[in-house]
């Protein structure tokens, strides 16, 4: 079967949204980013907080957008996130056809994705103390960081910062990450509620403006 070659978005709007995703993705971690496309809908996936190795004891913090595609579209696709916003950069912003990069590239953590259905919902947050929390943890990562800090030094505080419980109600183990990637990637709204659902060892934190989903790390 002959490799797909591109993605048509339904419109510009849909592809503005992408830019806008990619790029608040590269802010948090410069990995990958996953794309589920299944007829005409398409499932963005980002990286927020991503354990290092088996038995790590990180959890999986994953940021995912639904946008929709004007050709359907079938597969899963793991590419290096710079390697597609650069494409995007070039691209003129009336165009709605995204050329995928030539090669993909491996990720752990897009072997085991999030179920689509058996969602339950386990109640609501306040997206005013999500925010606090988000942002009481980047102050933590600042002050821990020493001047200078190689890339293995930052992984190391964020991860340690990040997989601390959020401690709020309903659902008081969530780790703090949830709260960074939803307030970082756009989708906390200015207020109100957030829901929380629950299936198996995975959560989700759903908004209108996407969803953050999460699994508890394992420690060997």
């Amino acid at each position: 079967m002959q490799r797909l070659q591109h993605l048509v978005f339904s419109d510009t709007d849909t592809m503005a949204d992408l830019r806008t995703l990619l790029g608040r993705a590269r802010t948090v971690q410069d990995g990958e980013v996953a794309l589920v496309a299944r007829g005409q809908a398409l499932a963005v996936y980002v990286p927020a907080l991503v354990p290092d190795g088996l038995g790590s004891g990180t959890p999986t913090v994953l940021g995912m957008r639904a946008l929709r595609l004007a050709e359907p579209a079938e597969g899963t696709w793991v590419f290096p996130l710079g390697a597609v916003t650069d494409r995007l950069a070039r691209m003129s912003p009336l165009d709605t056809s995204l050329q995928l990069p030539p090669a993909e590239t491996p990720a752990s953590w897009a072997g085991v994705l999030a179920p689509i259905s058996g969602w339950e919902e386990q109640g609501e947050f306040d997206a005013e103390a999500l925010r606090a929390v988000a942002e009481s943890g980047i102050r933590a990562v600042a002050e821990a960081l020493p001047e200078n800090a190689g890339r293995p030094v930052v992984a190391s505080v964020r991860a340690r910062v990040w997989a601390g419980p959020c401690a709020l109600q309903p659902v008081p183990e969530l780790p703090a990450g949830a709260a960074f990637a939803a307030q970082t990637l756009g989708f906390l709204p200015p207020a109100g509620a957030v829901k929380v659902l629950r299936n198996g060892p995975w959560r989700r934190l759903s908004t209108a403006a996407g969803q953050v989903l999460v699994r508890q790390g394992a420690t060997l």
